[in-house]
């Protein structure tokens, strides 16, 4: 369950995330899920060059978001962290996120990774856990979110980041981009669903509309007046709206959805502008391209 503790301070142009928390909590997954939402991402950055950091993305165009983790690997300077992030606090929106779970949690995800505790493995699991508590307690008081991820899987634990610590919509954490190709130069093959729409009437064989593609109104108009083709578009629609949301919940970034008709310039063209734009007024982003419309 995630916990708010600290007020925010007032908005600024730059933005520094600050992961931090036991291990085995999920620092990794938490820094991936931000850096798959537009964060620019470092992993276990030096104490000391948390304020140089910092400053950095402050006057960068290209980093104005950042997310950092920091925790009990950093040995002896972990001490200075707390004073460090009130000072940086200060200058620009930092926020800091603390990931814990229970003690059978974390060292149930320590044996199934058999990878070793940081703190060494002069003593057990539990003993290591007991003593990250105890070193990180002075840096759970100063964070904005607490974050219990025992019951979270990955793809729960992403969403509860972009809901909680980014505010963002589910929609906004996929990007989709639906294209049209003609299959005569190929399928992309780059795509993850692939619709063809060579059983619709083809455009191509009127002489007034060869020349033309699917973006003129009139091919469009022509194209749209088969029931078939109404059809088709609600079917789609109604099944993209259906599997997108698991798409999201399962941590998909990117979409592309290509319809395909024979070369590549009228019906899969039309078809795609009207999924898209479809899309688009459900409130997902989405890009729309035509492979193929020049050629």
């Amino acid at each position: 369950m995630a916990q708010r503790k600290a007020e925010q301070p007032e908005a600024r142009s730059a933005d520094l995330v600050i992961i931090t928390g036991l291990s085995g909590s999920g620092k990794g997954t938490t820094l991936k899920a931000l850096e798959d939402i537009g964060y620019y991402a470092v992993d276990n950055l030096p104490i000391g060059l948390i304020p140089k950091f910092s400053e950095l993305i402050h006057d960068s165009p290209a980093a104005r978001r950042a997310a950092i983790v920091v925790d009990i690997r950093e040995g002896e300077s972990l001490k200075r962290f707390p004073a460090l992030f009130r000072q940086i606090r200060k200058k620009i929106k930092t926020r800091l996120i603390f990931l814990e779970a229970d003690d059978e949690t974390l060292a149930r995800r320590f044996s199934e990774t058999r990878r070793p505790h940081p703190l060494g493995t002069e003593r057990p699991v539990k003993g290591n856990i007991l003593a990250e508590r105890e070193q990180l307690a002075p840096i759970r008081m100063l964070a904005d979110y607490i974050i219990d991820t025992a019951k979270f899987n990955v793809h729960e634990l992403r969403d509860v980041i972009g809901a909680n610590v980014v505010g963002a919509r589910d929609e906004a954490r996929l990007r989709i981009d639906v294209t049209s190709f003609g299959y005569r130069h190929g399928v992309p093959p780059d795509s993850d669903l692939v619709f063809d729409v060579r059983f619709l009437p083809n455009p191509n064989y009127i002489p007034e509309f060869k020349n033309k593609t699917g973006r003129d109104r009139s091919v469009a108009r022509y194209i749209r007046s088969f029931p078939q083709t109404v059809e088709f578009i609600n079917r789609i629609t109604d099944l993209l709206l259906y599997l997108i949301p698991h798409y999201i919940r399962e941590g998909k970034s990117y979409l592309t959805i290509g319809f395909g008709c024979t070369g590549g310039h009228h019906r899969s063209v039309m078809i795609a502008a009207e999924i898209c734009k479809r899309l688009a007024h459900a409130g997902f982003k989405v890009k729309q391209s035509h492979r193929d419309i020049l050629r």
